[in-house]
This record gives structure tokens, sequence and C-alpha cells, in this order.
């Protein structure tokens, strides 16, 4: 399974946010704190906000914010936000085409190899879920205690 490298920028987005609370951050301070491209973040920004993660302002002193508290952003909303619900396998049932088979079977539901597949997406779906923006963060200024500040920093020195 491959993820869209929007779902890399939009948690990066994410938890910086959750270091400059109540500011609107626009999406061009944003992609510029990782050198992105400014139109392509936009677009998965935009995705966050249509899916209730992020809050989006117009206007001079607007940009965006998390919508919710970070606590209540699953790592899945995200993916989901920007890859979609859609799950990563797809059974086609090629067992209805094998020697043998049985036409009326659903083959997705008894095809080891379906079920495997699907335990494995369940799998990881569970662990996304499981961890939130607000556990990232955390985790980020356990490790790296002066990235809090320095991104608070960063954001109020840059201009536009």
């Amino acid at each position: 399974m491959k993820m869209n490298e929007g779902v890399e920028w939009a948690v990066h987005s994410c938890v910086n946010l959750c270091f400059v609370p109540g500011e609107a951050v626009t999406a061009k301070r944003l992609a510029a704190f990782y050198d992105l491209p400014t139109a392509y973040l936009n677009k998965q920004l935009q995705a966050l906000t249509r899916a209730g993660i992020l809050s989006s302002t117009s206007g001079p002193k607007g940009g965006f914010q998390l919508a919710k508290p970070a606590d209540k952003i699953s790592l899945l909303d995200v993916v989901v936000a920007i890859d979609g619900a859609e799950e990563a396998f797809r059974c086609t049932e090629i067992l209805k085409a094998g020697p043998g088979a049985d036409p009326k079977a659903d083959y997705r539901r008894i095809c080891l190899v379906s079920q495997a597949m699907r335990k494995a997406e369940l799998t990881y779906r569970r662990e996304l879920a499981g961890q939130t923006i607000a556990d990232l963060a955390a985790e980020v200024e356990a490790t790296y205690p002066q990235t809090a500040e320095n991104t608070r920093r960063w954001f109020a020195n840059l201009k536009s």
C-alpha cells in the first residue's frame, strides 16, 4: 500500500498547528516551513477542512487552524481525509475464474487471501485510529523539546 505524499504533509501541518494554538496560519506559511509547493499543500489543507479537521478563515488575518482539539483527531482521520476511505485491498474474486469455482460463491468472504489482506488492513487502520495528532505532538515535544518553541518562533517571524 502506498499513501499519497499529501498524507505526510497534512500530518506535519496538523502537528505544527498544535504548536501555534489559536493562530490561523496561511497555506503559504505552512508550505514555507518545509519548502513545499503552496498550491499542492493548499489542496491537502482544503481536504482537511472539508473533513472537519481544520477550519479555514478568509481575509488578512486568515488561514488554517485545527477545527477541534488535537486529541480528537486521529491519524486515520487525516489519512481518510487525504487518501479517501476506500480499502487498500480490493478483492476481484479471481477464484471465480479458477478450476472448480462456484460461480455463486462470494469469494470476497470465503477467500483466505481476501481474509488475510482485510485482517492486515484492519490492524493498520486500528493503529492509525489509536494515535492522535496530540499524541504525536507530545511525542515530538518529548523527543525534541525545543521543537514547539522553535516552530512558534518561526511562524511568528515569518511575514505573509
